[in-house]
């Protein structure tokens, strides 16, 4: 159950992420409020998470899929491009979380 409630709070965080852009430096009230919200919410998710997870791997995992999902975001909201080189590493990190998952 740990794992799930990490990957729902990465998820999260690729949302408050998102939010920061929206947001333009806080200057747009509702998208900073949202992306407020989403950092509480994927911080105290995380939390819950290391009650049976370590740390490190909690805090690699929550990172990876948070920066996973804002460059998944990134090029569907915003346009943005990523090489095919860039992409193979992206696919590195998510078979790293996954060896982790199966190795723990």
């Amino acid at each position: 159950m740990s794992w799930i409630i990490l990957i729902i709070a990465g998820l999260f965080e690729t949302g408050w992420a998102i939010g920061l852009k929206y947001s333009e430096n806080f200057s747009k009230l509702i998208p900073s409020i949202i992306t407020l919200i989403l950092m509480i919410i994927s911080l105290v998710l995380l939390s819950f998470a290391m009650k049976n997870l370590p740390v490190g791997i909690a805090y690699l995992v929550w990172t990876a899929v948070g920066s996973v999902g804002a460059i998944i975001l990134g090029v569907i909201l915003f346009n943005e491009s990523i090489s095919f080189w860039q992409a193979i590493c992206i696919l590195f990190i998510i078979g790293g979380v996954i060896g982790l998952k199966l190795l723990s």
